[in-house]
């Protein structure tokens, strides 16, 4: 039976942490051998807003780094810079011109975002078009999501079907948002109320990022709120938020059911001894990563050719994909193009 094709894509901005690790990039690696994926740092959907260059080139690399680090085999899967290959901008501007507008106004993240900011971006509002370019480029059949993404994914099956339909062909694969069941929703350290985000990253307590050393992985969760309790449980309650991401954490990263997660801390003396357990299970995972990493950055030569080679293979299955998207809709391709 023919592999499902992934897709799936992570911006290089802001620091990755275990909530991204274990709601996505733990996922990515375990699929590798039943699905054909395509993993993509998404560095055009960076410049949503401003960014300082060298900062993006090296965050970009070291992204990169992680991925690989933490098990993307790239003689398993395609991973690739989302600028080094040109279809994706391209694709992009022809969808634009087949997507109505009241249908990017809608977008909830661009209601939210720009409700911040005093100037708004174009790119800020065709941020799914490039999206939607992203996935249905590849006929991905999945795109693995979280919940703040998967109106993305939806925008992006109503773009793949109005061409479908505006040309007359089954031209695109509609896809299919996939939000994982483990480790899908890891929440902030100092507020267990809210989701660990990349632009928080930054904030010393909020999130466990992936690069942290020991010392520093300890001192959150010995940080994390919690409540005022001793009962160590799974628990829906809103005041048990904090204990409840503790033991989320815990078994995505053990893989233990809830029943075996609460046995390991029947013993416990309190959340003391729940933020330490915790904080070691994330320490070991976390440790050959970081090892991994430091050895890819020291040869940025193979990471490069890694990259390069992941490229290659993007743009061998895009290229003529929007080849073919030209021709449907009249443009003229150039003498000597491949069909």
């Amino acid at each position: 039976m023919e592999k499902k094709r992934v897709f799936s894509g992570i911006q290089p901005t802001g620091n990755i942490h275990i909530g991204n690790y274990l709601g996505a990039v733990k996922n990515w690696v375990a699929a590798q051998d039943q699905k054909e994926n395509f993993f993509c740092i998404v560095d055009l959907h960076s410049l949503t807003v401003p960014q300082d260059p060298a900062d993006l080139c090296f965050q970009t690399r070291s992204l990169a780094a992680v991925l690989l680090a933490s098990g993307i085999d790239p003689e398993k899967s395609v991973l690739f810079i989302q600028s080094h290959v040109t279809a994706h901008a391209e694709a992009c501007w022809l969808l634009n011109c087949i997507t109505p507008l009241g249908w990017l106004q809608r977008m909830t993240q661009f209601k939210d975002k720009s409700a911040k900011q005093e100037s708004v971006l174009t790119g800020l509002l065709d941020y799914p078009v490039l999206m939607a370019g992203d996935i249905i480029l590849y006929d991905a059949h999945e795109v693995p999501v979280g919940e703040d993404q998967k109106q993305h994914v939806e925008l992006a099956r109503d773009i793949a079907q109005r061409y479908n339909h505006l040309y007359e062909a089954e031209f695109f694969v509609v896809p299919q948002p996939v939000i994982p069941e483990i480790g899908a929703r890891v929440m902030g350290l100092n507020d267990p109320t809210v989701k660990m985000s990349k632009s928080l990253a930054h904030v010393r307590g909020h999130a466990v990022r992936m690069l942290d050393e020991p010392k520093e992985i300890m001192r959150s969760f010995k940080k994390a709120v919690t409540d005022s309790g001793r009962e160590i449980r799974f628990n829906d309650d809103p005041e048990k938020a904090g204990v409840n991401n503790l033991l989320t954490i815990y078994k995505a990263v053990t893989g233990k059911s809830e029943a075996e997660v609460e046995a390991d801390f029947a013993q416990a003396r309190g959340y003391g001894d729940l933020k330490k357990g915790v904080a070691e299970v994330v320490i070991e995972v976390l440790r050959p990563i970081r090892e991994r990493y430091d050895m890819l950055m020291a040869d940025p030569a193979e990471l490069d050719r890694i990259l390069a080679h992941g490229a290659e293979v993007a743009a061998g299955m895009a290229t003529p994909k929007l080849d073919a998207m030209k021709q449907m809709m009249g443009l003229v391709l150039p003498a000597g193009t491949r069909n």
